[in-house]
């Protein structure tokens, strides 16, 4: 069976479709992929004539992807049409739409392999887990298999980067590659799908796993010996949960890989003992969610159960070890208003961060805050008007439609300010013009150069 993978636009390596593809064709499956800022997803169709065609979605990308799934089938009308990711398993009602012939929910490596291999045998499909299928005009809606272990996650091949390479010049000479070392995340902030993840798979494994640095090590190894490589990245969530993993992990990487990295941490599990030890192996910056400078935010809103002190103890700790650091931080959160980002503000300056990175808060459906802001009124259009970008505008309503406009060009101008305190009494009065390209370009170009110069 041939499974033709369509993206919209590469932003980071699609590690979910290429760890799919990896198994595929290691059991003898063929896969393709059309990036839709590379080539016309459709003509790709039509020249490479895929028996099943897959969509990873995003909410706020489910519209692109089903206006998009309907072109393609009417020029194709025998395709088998299936979509992946976050938006479909927590929204498994995309089953309905026109066109949608199966979501894939949850974990998506061994469930597409048993659809596939199911279909090339002309088998029955209806009760394959994690699958939820419109059959003869039925929906079918399968419960989702057990979470992959920590030894299922290292028997895994590892992903399909040619998948992306062969078909994206720009990724294949990138000398920046990301990977991920686990899955699964175990605290409960309120604007993430984690612990809607976890209940969704209540009882059927352990929610947080680990690759074996072994298994890390040797992917790592791999790529350089194919594609250039001089910098990585650690997707994952919080990269310093386990110490023990940690400690073995160092030693390995400095004595087999030996090249500089990059990592997500939390700030109240950072020590000097932890950043020597990541000095040491080849850390060279890191980035933590600061989130919110105000403590009723930070903790009852978004519930990260982290102090200031915690948060400027970290700080202190990465420059003392010359560990460049990024802060992620949320303006426009709903309970909030537009002098809580400016205390945000205040609290990255106290920080002296590498590179304040700022986003406008979006209220996710199936997330604890996003549903809490929908019934409570703070929003002002529905789910279905997320523009897919944490970056462009919010759909949090606050006092006056002129308050809303000063928070997002605020998102704007927030990364400098913090860089030059002196510029604060300027960007107050700044953020009361109309938003405009100037300050989108100050954005995009500073976040540029903080984070290829120092991060």
């Amino acid at each position: 069976m041939h499974l033709l993978f369509i993206i919209k636009e590469i932003d980071n390596e699609p590690h979910g479709i290429m760890h799919i593809s990896a198994l595929l064709k290691q059991e003898g499956h063929q896969t393709s992929l059309a990036v839709a800022t590379e080539e016309d997803p459709v003509e790709a169709a039509l020249r490479l004539k895929p028996d099943v065609v897959g969509y990873t979605v995003y909410t706020g990308t489910q519209n692109h992807y089903l206006d998009l799934n309907h072109q393609l089938k009417a020029q194709l009308p025998g395709v088998f049409s299936i979509f992946g990711g976050p938006h479909p398993t927590f929204f498994p009602e995309m089953i309905e739409h026109e066109g949608v012939d199966g979501i894939c929910v949850g974990e998506g490596e061994y469930a597409t392999l048993d659809l596939l291999n199911a279909l090339q045998a002309g088998a029955e499909i209806a009760g394959i887990p994690n699958w939820h299928f419109k059959l003869n005009g039925e929906i079918v809606r399968n419960p989702v298999r057990p979470l992959l272990t920590s030894r299922q996650l290292d028997e895994l091949p590892f992903p399909d980067r040619d998948l992306l390479y062969n078909v994206h010049p720009a990724s294949r000479r990138n000398k920046i590659r990301p990977f991920i070392t686990g899955r699964g995340c175990p605290y409960s902030c309120t604007y993430c799908f984690n612990k809607a993840y976890r209940e969704l798979y209540r009882g059927l494994g352990k929610a947080t796993r680990r690759r074996s640095v072994e298994n890390v090590v040797r992917e790592i190894k791999a790529v350089r010996e194919r594609y250039p490589l001089e910098f990585i990245t650690f997707m994952d969530d919080t990269f310093i949960l386990n110490r023990q993993w940690l400690q073995e992990f160092a030693v390995r990487y400095k004595a087999e890989v030996g090249l500089p990295f990059w990592c997500q941490v939390r700030a109240d599990l950072v020590t000097d003992e932890m950043m020597a030890l990541f000095k040491e192996a080849g850390c060279v910056s890191v980035s933590f969610g600061l989130e919110a400078g105000n403590d009723r935010l930070r903790n009852a809103v978004l519930q990260r159960d982290m102090s200031r002190e915690q948060i400027l103890e970290a700080s202190r700790i990465f420059r003392r070890h010359g560990i460049a650091f990024m802060t992620n931080n949320m303006l426009g959160l709903p309970a909030g208003s537009l002098e809580t980002d400016f205390e945000t503000l205040e609290l990255n300056v106290q920080c002296r961060p590498s590179y304040a990175n700022v986003f406008l808060f979006q209220p996710y459906p199936k997330t604890e805050l996003g549903e809490w802001a929908c019934r409570e009124g703070w929003m002002t259009g529905s789910f279905d008007d997320l523009s897919g970008s944490v970056s462009d505008d919010t759909i949090i309503g606050f006092g006056s439609e002129s308050e809303k406009r000063q928070i997002e060009n605020l998102q704007k101008l927030f990364a400098l300010a913090v860089e030059f305190p002196f510029l604060v009494p300027s960007v107050k009065l700044l953020i009361k013009l109309p938003r405009n390209t100037l300050f989108w370009l100050v954005y995009k170009i500073w976040k540029g150069y903080a984070i290829k110069r120092r991060m």
